[in-house]
């Protein structure tokens, strides 16, 4: 009896270690369970990704057009010294004129800063040839044979006819009184192309000389008994100047546009600003403002 009852006390001992052991190892996986939310709650507090400094790059990029100018340069304008009304000096020491005005108003329109540097004709060339100026406004008419030898133009600025004047008591009244006659123009200008033109059909000697008042003067003071010049630089001259010349009626040509040049395509920044400021002036009137104050 003592030896049934010890038995059946022993297997209920043995029970209870069995399910003490079991609860041991559930309590044990329980954490192992719960982790899982955990790692979860991680993930959805973990930073995003760097999306928004993408984003801030993009609004911070600059904007087209005359924003993405390089505001720090300063181009070199070379032009001439006398070429009135285009450029000249006035009456109180200010250097004024057509090109003057026209390159202020689109370098304010294009947002960049410029230089302008009055050189002479050829000199200006020769600048701008040796990269000391970065382009050149002077009245020049855009051609074939200046595109050939390496000039790079702008659209046409202003529309120019060349024609022949003399002395203001002369009684040359055409081409065919130039026959063995000595004739002035300047070197380099459409208005020395247009003589060189006629003159073995006419049977006249040309004379070069590097600025305007000095071939103007050669036909006053009787060393040619003619010039050829832009007509409206002629006209302008004639009124202001008391030059003592005037124009032949019937000796103009057709005429050629004026353009801004540049010689070097590391320069095409500028003519592409040159060319949207212009078409800009164009639209809003302001270069009409300025034909007007010159010309009428």
């Amino acid at each position: 009896m003592k030896k049934g009852l010890s038995l059946l006390l022993s297997g209920c001992l043995m029970l209870g270690m069995l399910a003490g052991c079991g609860s041991s190892a559930a309590s044990s996986a329980a954490p192992a369970e719960s982790a899982a939310p955990a790692a979860s709650e991680a993930a959805t507090a973990a930073p995003a990704a760097p999306a928004p400094a993408a984003s801030e790059a993009e609004t911070s990029m600059p904007e087209t057009g005359a924003a993405t100018t390089n505001s720090d340069k300063t181009w070199v304008i070379a032009t001439d010294t006398v070429f009135k009304p285009f450029e000249y000096t006035d009456e109180s020491g200010n250097f004024v004129g057509i090109d003057v005005d026209i390159v202020a108003a689109i370098a304010e329109d294009q947002g960049f800063k410029y230089e302008l540097k009055s050189l002479g004709w050829d000199a200006a060339i020769a600048a701008c040839q040796a990269g000391q100026a970065d382009g050149m406004i002077a009245g020049a008419s855009i051609t074939d044979e200046r595109k050939e030898s390496g000039w790079m133009f702008s659209d046409g600025y202003y529309t120019a006819t060349q024609c022949m004047a003399v002395a203001e008591n002369s009684d040359i009244k055409g081409f065919e009184d130039l026959k063995d006659k000595q004739v002035a123009v300047k070197t380099g200008t459409q208005g020395a192309s247009y003589a060189e033109s006629l003159k073995d059909e006419y049977g006249f000697t040309l004379n070069y000389f590097e600025d305007s008042p000095t071939m103007y003067q050669a036909v006053a003071g009787g060393q040619a008994v003619a010039c050829f010049e832009d007509t409206p630089i002629m006209a302008a001259s004639i009124k202001d100047g008391g030059l003592g010349l005037k124009i032949v009626e019937g000796t103009e040509n057709e005429g050629a546009d004026y353009g801004f040049a540049v010689f070097n395509s590391d320069e095409q920044e500028l003519l592409d600003m040159f060319n949207a400021g212009l078409a800009n002036i164009k639209a809003n009137g302001k270069y009409d403002e300025i034909i007007a104050k010159y010309l009428g």
